[in-house]
């Protein structure tokens, strides 16, 4: 299952259960008229709430970073949150989104740009869950006998390992240096004798987050790849957004034309 929210101008997030929200706007508030520095990249940790004895308990669901100037969905994982609540409705107390620099500083999540209930409509933050269909009869909840406990319950809701998303940043999809040079063509090309052309190399790892600039598309057929791997790729990293070239040349009468020339630099990649 995945949660979105949406930034308005720093992030987005994806699916899966996913959320949406964000925008970041400098200068921000800060402790003794200080400000927050909007290139300063920011952790968002997402955190069921949960029922104790003396009050209430947050637990660790998912968590990212999320580079300044970054937009779009952020996908963030509440598989185990979700499944809890079907055997456990009762404990559904809501899902607490907390933002942190760097620095240990705690922010508004309105501050740094992410859109809540009250925000666009379609921006606003949303769950995506995906069932299979049981063959075998379930009997309702009330029919279940609970069972005694023995030992010490573990925790229903494990705490992700923050290794599990720092590992994927280095092989994530992204835009690589590739330059082109026009040496044998030098009999016709004038200028430039070459340039930055990029490519898109990396893997579009599950749940997409917003630093993959995956389409919907691509988050629907990540979903479905898992279900049946054998009929459906994942998604591919590719550009998102090209430049043109101005190219100098001699035609075929020997006059020196100056053309711009479509799609010819990478300047984003993203899962497509």
């Amino acid at each position: 299952m995945g949660c979105k929210i949406q930034l308005e101008k720093l992030f987005h997030p994806s699916i899966h259960p996913s959320i949406h929200p964000f925008s970041s706007t400098c200068p921000l508030p800060g402790r003794g008229g200080s400000c927050w520095s909007c290139t300063s990249p920011l952790w968002l940790l997402l955190q069921v709430v949960g029922p104790q004895k003396d009050g209430l308990m947050l637990v660790l669901l998912d968590m990212q970073s999320v580079p300044a100037g970054q937009e779009g969905w952020l996908a963030f994982d509440v598989t185990s949150a979700a499944n809890h609540w079907l055997l456990h409705p009762r404990s559904n107390l809501g899902i607490r989104l907390y933002v942190e620099t760097e620095e240990d500083r705690s922010l508004s999540a309105g501050w740094i740009g992410l859109v809540g209930r009250r925000g666009p409509r379609s921006k606003q933050p949303f769950m995506v869950t995906f069932f299979r269909e049981s063959q075998v009869p379930c009997r309702p909840p009330r029919a279940v006998k609970p069972r005694p406990r023995r030992r010490k319950p573990k925790p229903d809701l494990p705490m992700p390992s923050i290794h599990r998303f720092v590992c994927h940043m280095h092989h994530q999809c992204l835009i690589k240096s590739m330059k082109r040079l026009f040496s044998s063509f030098q009999d016709w090309v004038l200028a430039p004798t070459g340039y930055s052309a990029y490519y898109c190399d990396g893997e579009c790892f599950y749940p997409l987050g917003s630093c993959m600039n995956a389409t919907n598309h691509a988050l629907i057929q990540q979903v479905v790849h898992l279900l049946k791997p054998n009929e459906v790729p994942k998604a591919c990293c590719a550009p998102t957004k090209l430049s043109p070239i101005s190219v100098l040349f001699y035609d075929d009468n020997n006059n020196v034309i100056l053309k711009k020339h479509r799609n010819m630099v990478v300047k984003s990649c993203g899962c497509l």
